[in-house]
């Protein structure tokens, strides 16, 4: 087999690949993109309510709108789509990758990589919930696919389990459809998704959400008919005596994504994040794999994704090109109030914008990092929103004199 040599190679074809593979092809890189279906845009050509491109193109557009404007950048780059090809093995001695399309396997032998292959949901199977096994039972994603692309209903009375976006979402959209939304359940105290999702798609539309609550059990043998709806304490266990059976024949899933990187196994994850640990310039420890989007982390917004897949991608040019040398990264460490982290280490030579996630909301809170060199203010922050930090040249060249940054968040 004849290996194909190009600079960069992307893969994955959702909106952190489709700004990697542009970004790296503008910067003057032979750059590929691979992607498994027959077509790019990943989960955004389910996502048909508007919301997206809010910061990136200052408008308010659907999943599939905000692909086609990805898309006519990709298009405009020079960058070559291979699109139905699976990628089967990264050779971490290389950069060397084995994939299968439509022509049959192929060896690509990059100079670097985008790893962009977005999250997969987290099943039921890893909530333990004690019942049987009945038809009824769907991720939130999948029931998306269902109703958006496919035209099919799950069922007639749902109930969801997870508050995260995409669980306020379907609960609206299955709402519009004529399904019968009993309530949407959610084990913390507050909300998991944004604000506007919990008012748009839930206070709008009459929805309950009842906080502090789970399903203990499922019931139907065939197919689900009802689910055992109990309140949680402070620390999510059930509290015995507020058991109440709802009949129900759908149970929809939100609860919770993670970074696709099975097939980059070599390479160390976060244990929070559960994504690969990268620098400032998203690289990993591995010199030639960059990652970008939610199989890094999983982001708030689609618009940050593709920034970060932009940044992500003009860095693997540059590496392709022996422009960018490797420094000694700067740990970050995760501070007071501090729970996802992108990046995880700073490279002293690169500007840098941190991502981070709290695991309780704030009235007001100020990101501190350093200690001593920066502090940004910041008013409502909630951990279903990413709070972002750039740090500014100045501080880069304070920090970059520690042996490791601190990051936190404190009241007030």
């Amino acid at each position: 087999m004849n290996p194909c040599w190009v600079d960069v190679l992307v893969v994955g074809g959702g909106a952190a690949g489709m700004a990697a593979a542009a970004a790296a092809a503008r910067e003057g890189a032979r750059t590929w993109l691979v992607e498994r279906d027959d077509r790019l845009g990943g989960v955004l050509d389910q996502c048909i309510h508007p919301g997206f491109g809010l910061h990136r193109y200052r408008e308010e557009l659907t999943g599939p709108e905000f692909a086609h404007r990805l898309l006519g950048e990709l298009e405009a780059s020079g960058a070559e789509v291979v699109p139905a090809c699976t990628v089967l093995d990264v050779d971490p001695a290389g950069p060397t990758v084995t994939a299968v399309g439509p022509g049959g396997a192929v060896r690509i032998r990059p100079r670097a990589i985008v790893w962009a292959a977005g999250a997969r949901e987290r099943p039921f199977g890893a909530l333990q919930i004690p019942g049987s096994r009945p038809a009824g039972i769907y991720t939130a994603g999948l029931a998306q696919r269902l109703v958006n692309v496919h035209g099919f209903l799950p069922g007639r009375r749902a109930i969801v389990l997870g508050s995260g976006d995409i669980g306020l979402i379907m609960a609206r959209r299955l709402h519009l459809e004529g399904v019968e939304v009993v309530a949407v359940l959610e084990l913390r105290p507050f909300p998991g998704g944004l604000l506007r999702n919990v008012v748009q798609c839930l206070e709008d539309f009459g929805i309950p959400l009842l906080l502090r609550h789970t399903v203990a059990r499922v019931h139907g043998r065939d197919r689900l008919s009802g689910v055992t709806v109990v309140e949680v304490d402070d620390m999510g266990r059930p509290i015995p005596g507020t058991e109440t059976l709802v009949e129900v024949d759908t149970l929809i899933l939100s609860v919770g994504l993670i970074p696709e990187a099975e097939g980059i196994p070599f390479v160390p994850l976060d244990p929070v994040n559960r994504g690969p640990r990268v620098d400032s310039r998203f690289r990993t420890e591995v010199p030639w794999l960059f990652v970008a989007g939610n199989a890094l982390a999983v982001f708030d917004l689609v618009d940050v994704v593709a920034q970060v897949g932009e940044a992500a991608g003009a860095c693997a040019a540059r590496h392709a090109r022996g422009e960018l040398l490797r420094r000694r990264p700067i740990p970050l460490v995760r501070g007071e109030n501090v729970l996802h982290l992108v990046p995880t280490a700073l490279d002293p030579e690169a500007p840098a914008t941190l991502y981070l996630r709290v695991p309780r909301p704030l009235a007001v809170a100020r990101v501190e990092v350093g200690p001593g060199v920066l502090v940004r203010n910041h008013r409502g922050v909630r951990p279903a929103e990413m709070v972002a930090v750039k740090l500014p040249p100045e501080a880069m060249r304070e920090l970059a004199r520690l042996p490791e940054v601190e990051v936190r968040v404190v009241p007030g």
